[in-house]
């Protein structure tokens, strides 16, 4: 329920806090005293746009403070969803400033929007705020011609919230699979000529069998290949150098040793250099024995070069294919290769899973589906019956409805049916779609009488009626303000209203008025008294000031309560 509503700076309200009782208030004043300003400021709590004009003194921010007093589980889990702090009193608060944006011609102010103190966006604000408090107006009977609204109501009455949470949890899963699946098809689709050239691709380079680095090895090789005749001739020419004829050099260098030592005895310094001369030997000996060994190993292979040759040009055909320069970069393609491959077959998978899932959802929601237009169908009789009845309470004796469900062939957000609600206010005329026969006034009773009867089954607390009495009077006018006391014993309701015979039934009455303050126009609003509220209804009933009779049938009303 709504507690307490505080305005301060919004239109013509400079500071304004309101208690409202649990059951029914009553709004009245006179045509423009600011009653639709009242609702502008309530409606800022649910949601809607800020207008910065709205924010009568520039210099200050307008301040628009709703405290709510809710225990129902939908809050509650509200607050769990968007991991917000439940408390048992829920303060919502709307902040504009006076300043327009830039690019704003109309004057549409910045806002800011609290939930307990803490900033929230404008959608969770209208999504908490639409679970605590309704405001219906006159246009909003235009709902009534709108299947969800129609299907809402049997859902009220068919108190199957439950499955139809269910169903609706399994719809949304529904349609992200139908959407996912469809999505991936398409890319199974394009990809299976991808498919086919990238397993070429993966097959030509398995086939070649890449070693990285292995282009550096078979160049070398190649270039040694190309060049083992000139390498075996100096090979061939050193070895005879060192070791072959009489004056190579190994012949040479042991002649010089065997005369030195002749010598050796007569200077210390000739011994030091026959040892020298001995290694000198010594590794020359070795450095011609492997020159030889090297020599003898080298052998022009012409079928080596071939499958060289061949070897390089398979790599440098890849490389160029490819645009890349190594074996190393062929081999990273070849992974990714791989990889695209793998997610390509994944895709397959991944396919089939959500098919099954599809399958498996579609099963479940034809079976909740046909619950849940058994249980339409099972209250269908007995709502119309109610409507009807209640109808002719307010004036309307000749009224038929009747309720019509149809099977659509898909899933919709509510199960597989389509409702009409069939209306005629005349005897003898036939049943047609409410929208396409049903006037302003009995529009409004319709409305009426539907949310009077489905105000017990929704954990909806607070309803505000805007005028919805509007084209009726004398004995309908009472049955109406029955309704509204009806409801008020569901929920909080709140009435704005013209009619003396509704205002006598509130549990508490508020007059909207306005006054010239400080050459401005202020709108006030307040409680009233018994006393108060005798003379408030009689100047409703009277159209001048209202005399004696007046005040004892405004009394009377009130005693009638």
């Amino acid at each position: 329920m709504l507690q307490k509503l505080k305005i301060q700076n919004y239109a013509l309200f400079d500071s304004v806090e309101v208690e409202f009782p649990s059951n029914l208030s009553i709004i009245t004043g006179e045509t423009g005293a600011g009653k639709s300003i009242l609702l502008g400021a309530l409606s800022l709590l649910l949601g809607q746009r800020a207008e910065g004009d709205l924010v009568n003194d520039k210099s200050k921010k307008c301040i628009v403070e709703g405290i709510f007093i809710s225990d129902s589980e939908e809050v509650k889990n509200f607050f769990s969803q968007n991991d917000l702090d439940y408390e048992h009193e829920i303060t919502i608060r709307r902040e504009v400033s006076p300043e327009a944006r830039p690019d704003d011609s109309v004057g549409r102010g910045k806002s800011r929007a609290f939930i307990n103190d803490t900033p929230v966006t404008l959608n969770q604000l209208k999504s908490l705020t639409s679970r605590l408090i309704d405001i219906h107006s006159q246009h909003e009977n235009l709902a009534l011609n709108e299947s969800e609204f129609q299907l809402s109501v049997l859902d009220a009455y068919a108190a199957h919230k439950t499955t139809l949470a269910d169903y609706k949890q399994k719809f949304v899963r529904y349609k992200a699979v139908s959407k996912e699946l469809e999505e991936l098809i398409s890319k199974e689709n394009e990809a299976a000529k991808e498919k086919d050239y990238l397993e070429f691709q993966l097959k030509e380079m398995l086939d070649a069998n890449l070693v990285e680095g292995e282009e550096k090895k078979v160049e070398e090789e190649l270039e040694f290949l190309n060049h083992s005749e000139q390498i075996k001739d100096a090979l061939v020419k050193s070895t005879g150098i060192l070791k072959a004829g009489d004056d190579n050099v190994l012949h040479l260098l042991t002649d010089v040793k065997n005369r030195l030592n002749t010598i050796a005895a007569y200077n210390p310094k000739l011994g030091e250099l026959l040892e020298r001369l001995n290694a000198s030997i010594i590794e020359l000996k070795d450095i011609g024995a492997e020159v030889e060994f090297l020599e003898e190993k080298i052998n022009y292979d012409p079928a080596r070069v071939a499958v060289l040759m061949e070897r390089l040009e398979s790599i440098y055909h890849l490389s160029h294919k490819h645009r890349v320069n190594t074996v190393a970069e062929l081999l990273k393609i070849q992974d990714d290769i791989s990889v695209r491959l793998n997610s390509l077959s994944s895709l397959e998978t991944t396919i089939g899973k959500l098919n099954l899932e599809k399958e498996s959802l579609h099963k479940q929601l034809k079976a909740l589906a046909a619950k849940i237009s058994a249980g339409r169908d099972k209250v269908i009789p007995g709502l119309q019956k109610d409507i009807q009845k209640d109808l002719i309470l307010l004036g309307m004796p000749d009224a038929q409805f009747k309720i019509e469900r149809v099977t659509v062939e898909n899933f919709t957000n509510s199960g597989t049916d389509a409702v009409h609600f069939l209306f005629s206010a005349n005897k003898g005329k036939d049943l047609r779609e409410v929208e396409k026969v049903a006037s302003g006034g009995e529009l409004s009773r319709v409305m009426l009488v539907i949310k009077s009867l489905i105000a017990k089954y929704t954990e909806l607390p607070a309803i505000i009626f805007d005028e919805i009495d509007s084209g009726v009077s004398g004995k309908v006018a009472g049955q109406v303000a029955e309704l509204v006391f009806k409801i008020s014993k569901s929920m909080q309701v709140m009435m704005i209203t013209h009619l003396p015979q509704i205002a006598s039934k509130g549990d508490a009455h508020f007059l909207v008025y306005k006054n010239n303050e400080k050459n401005k126009t202020v709108t006030h609003i307040k409680r009233l008294t018994s006393g108060e509220r005798i003379e408030e209804i009689a100047r409703m009933i009277s159209t001048d000031k209202p005399g004696s009779s007046a005040l004892k049938t405004a009394s009377e009303l009130l005693e009638g309560k």
